[in-house]
């Protein structure tokens, strides 16, 4: 249970629903509340397809290029460590990605399903959470029954984008955000370190 619980506050942390609301608000403020429903719904939907595909197929892709466990451990730390060090230092998520509106006709896919829901740093989190080596297939189940889990409750805060954005504010979604990408900088050294440990245990 304890397990289950760290799975989804780690998953939290690094899909970052609170920090997607700026991103949609902004990507979707020419639609009306019709419209807007249907972004958030089609958008999480499609931020699921990607995160099941590298769920299901990263693994394998990584494995036909020879990357052993060890050096998947190490890099994907390192990339959740940058990743998680723009989100602490950097302008935060939603000030970034409101930066990339560019067609406001197309926002479904770009940029609310990627890359603020399925980020980078998402991507690389579930394929590590479901590694073959590590995790059975009922545990690898389990983690993506999680997935959706935290994709249902990021639709239904973009569902109630407004509301959030209004009680919380701009600075309170901004601190939300590096307290998250503080979080998963922890996870990521953790994941370097334990990488690192095993390869030299085995030399």
């Amino acid at each position: 249970m304890i397990e289950i619980l760290t799975s989804i506050f780690f998953l939290i942390a690094v899909i970052d629903p609170i920090g997607t609301v700026p991103v949609y608000l902004e990507a979707t403020k020419e639609f009306d509340k019709i419209h807007k429903r249907k972004i958030a719904i089609r958008a999480s939907a499609i931020a699921f397809g990607i995160l099941l595909f590298f769920i299901v197929i990263g693994q394998l892709i990584l494995e036909g290029m020879s990357v052993s466990l060890d050096a998947f451990q190490i890099s994907g730390g390192v990339i959740l460590f940058l990743f998680a060090l723009t989100m602490i230092f950097g302008d935060g998520k939603p000030e970034r990605e409101k930066s990339q509106i560019t067609d406001f006709k197309h926002v479904t896919i770009f940029p609310v399903a990627i890359p603020s829901i399925a980020s980078p740093g998402a991507i690389m989190a579930v394929v590590l959470l479901t590694d073959n080596h590590i995790y059975t297939v009922e545990q690898q189940a389990v983690t993506t029954l999680l997935v959706l889990l935290v994709i249902g409750l990021t639709a239904l805060i973009l569902l109630v984008a407004s509301s959030v954005q209004e009680r919380i504010g701009s600075y309170g979604i901004t601190v939300i955000s590096k307290i998250m990408g503080l979080i998963l900088a922890s996870y990521a050294v953790q994941s370097i370190l334990s990488g690192i440990s095993h390869y030299f245990g085995q030399v």
